[in-house]
């Protein structure tokens, strides 16, 4: 009996101490997921208005690039293959162009808290 119970102590050990570096690293995926999401975003925005001539508006937003929106008749995608993917946290990424900074366009997941700003795990992930 006390056998079986150093045994469940150096287990509860061990789990105490691989748990937490197990979990960091599935948020710093998230976080790298979501960059790679925008960044294909943004080819796909470029390819967009080569054909189109623009970006999509804020209301055609990134649907855009996967069906053609009213009046663009060089449309000539799909620019993604499958529908636009919510972020690794299951929110909607937000679109606005022009950008309130001055570049065409800005990309937005808000990260793990769904707050604007944040710090770490909950900082916003952005093409800027």
């Amino acid at each position: 009996m006390l056998e079986l119970l150093v045994v469940v102590v150096i287990i509860g050990l061990l789990a105490a101490y691989v748990g937490p570096r197990l979990f960091g690293q599935v948020e710093k995926s998230q976080q790298r997921l979501a960059g790679s999401q925008i960044e294909a975003f943004g080819r796909a925005l470029g390819a967009f208005r080569l054909d189109v001539g623009r970006f999509p508006t804020n209301e055609e937003g990134l649907s855009a690039l996967r069906s053609a929106p009213s009046g663009a008749t060089k449309w000539n995608g799909p620019y993604i293959d499958k529908p636009v993917p919510l972020d690794p946290w299951e929110r909607q990424y937000s679109y606005r162009s022009p950008s309130t900074e001055g570049r065409d366009f800005d990309i937005t997941s808000l990260g793990k808290d769904g707050a604007p700003g944040g710090t770490g795990d909950s900082a916003d992930i952005t093409n800027r």
